[in-house]
């Protein structure tokens, strides 16, 4: 290779590197055959504590996956044509698309939805700067409420951009109405909410939407889809464009991903909307297909027009989201919803009745909710493990004011027998 490429040495490959920049050697163990690295990765599996009881939320949920869509999603035909670069041969992953994008609408209740995004908080990023592109404003309100790991993506994202942010500390555990109209008042290109918000609480921001309407401001509305299967939809609160973490619909708890962000939005906006769209057409012999209607990516040569820097979507992600929903159907995913709503307050129920603990905020919850406990929710959730829980997500880390919250979630998947033996250990710790 150094000869083809004419130099002498690997030195004098990176001569044009300054020396104080590069590493004298690279730190790299020996190789190890197969055998041995099969063997060391098993006892670094053996490590995950995977028979723990999950009553983990905050954003990603514990919810059964027929065996269906492993078994579909896994077919070579969709597996390796998943990102097609010459996309019209590839007329079943385009259907499939298509169909995933019409899934995302009905589920919402918008007019238009993209073919993916990376995750839930790339979404909320997305439709944020979509905001920004159809008002031609720089500020932006955000609930308090909202996931802080979205607030914290939107921050990091947006730190050069010359974009304010301007965050509104909950009230009660909801929305600040208050605080919030007097924020949007200020040349708003946008107001960014969150139904679940990551406390649990249910609220119905249509009147915060109306007040955005007002001043010019659109409404983004970050949504948990599960839910959607029993409570009020993004579209019927008046939201311009609705977003949320997919991974609830077909896809594994897996270290964060991969995992699967949807954006859908009024038909209007359609050509401010990132990512690619497939559309259905007829072809010269008058048969159905599908095509990539819209993509207005960076790699299509827009440069400073383009309207993200999004190269592709999670297409087998979407895939499985879109097997999921049409396992389930309408009816099945109203019953999970429903069941998911019904243990989750069975839990809390059983939960606010042991001595010391109490509930954070009032108000309607879907499956998931927040107490007061009597000490540090941290030391309860590192207790808890050594009793075969995953008992939740301790609020301090992100609100150090909320020290003694404690998030627990509860899925279709929590037994009563499970729910009433966390209820026994989480007595037992206190």
């Amino acid at each position: 290779m150094f000869s083809a490429i004419g130099v002498e040495s690997v030195e004098e490959l990176f001569a044009d590197i300054p020396a104080h920049l590069r590493a004298a050697r690279l730190n790299m163990p020996a190789g190890r055959s197969e055998w041995a690295v099969r063997r060391n990765l098993r006892a670094l599996a053996r490590k995950n504590a995977t028979d723990l009881v999950s009553f983990l939320g905050g954003g990603f949920y514990d919810h059964f996956i027929p065996a269906a869509v492993d078994a579909l999603a896994s077919r070579p035909e969709f597996y390796t044509s998943y990102t097609p670069y010459q996309p019209e041969l590839s007329q079943g992953m385009l259907q499939a698309t298509y169909e995933y994008q019409s899934a995302i609408c009905r589920l919402t209740q918008m007019e238009v939805a993209n073919a993916s995004l990376y995750d839930g908080g790339t979404a909320l990023f997305e439709a944020m700067m979509m905001a920004l592109r159809l008002t031609g404003r720089r500020r932006v309100v955000i609930d308090g409420a909202v996931s802080p790991i979205y607030r914290k993506m939107l921050l990091c994202y947006t730190s050069n951009l010359s974009i304010e942010l301007a965050e509104v500390p909950p009230g009660e555990g909801r929305a600040d109405r208050e605080a919030i109209a007097r924020e949007l008042a200020r040349e708003t290109a946008a107001v960014i909410l969150q139904n679940p918000n990551f406390f649990g609480l249910v609220d119905d921001v249509s009147d915060i939407v109306a007040e955005a309407h007002k001043v010019g401001a659109l409404a983004i509305l970050s949504a948990y889809p599960i839910s959607l299967g029993l409570l009020k939809t993004p579209g019927e609160m008046g939201a311009d464009i609705a977003t949320g973490e997919g991974q609830s619909l077909g896809l594994p708890l897996s270290f964060g991903g991969p995992y699967l962000g949807f954006l859908a939005t009024r038909r209007e906006f359609v050509r401010k909307m990132p990512g690619r769209i497939v559309g259905a057409t007829r072809d010269r012999q008058g048969r159905r297909a599908f095509v990539l209607a819209l993509q207005a990516r960076e790699q299509h040569i827009r440069r400073e027009k383009a309207t993200s820097n999004i190269c592709s979507n999670e297409a087998l992600c979407a895939l499985r989201a879109v097997m999921y929903l049409s396992l389930l159907g309408k009816e099945g995913l109203h019953e999970v919803a429903r069941t998911c709503a019904a243990k989750a307050a069975y839990a809390r129920r059983r939960l606010l009745g042991i001595t010391g603990v109490k509930e954070l905020f009032p108000g309607p919850v879907f499956n998931e909710f927040a107490l007061q406990l009597p000490i540090d929710a941290g030391e309860v959730v590192n207790r808890l493990i050594e009793k075969g829980f995953a008992a939740g997500f301790p609020l301090g880390r992100y609100y150090p004011e909320l020290g003694r919250g404690l998030l627990v979630a509860v899925t279709e998947q929590r037994t009563r027998e499970e729910i009433g033996m966390f209820a026994e250990g989480l007595e037992a710790v206190l």
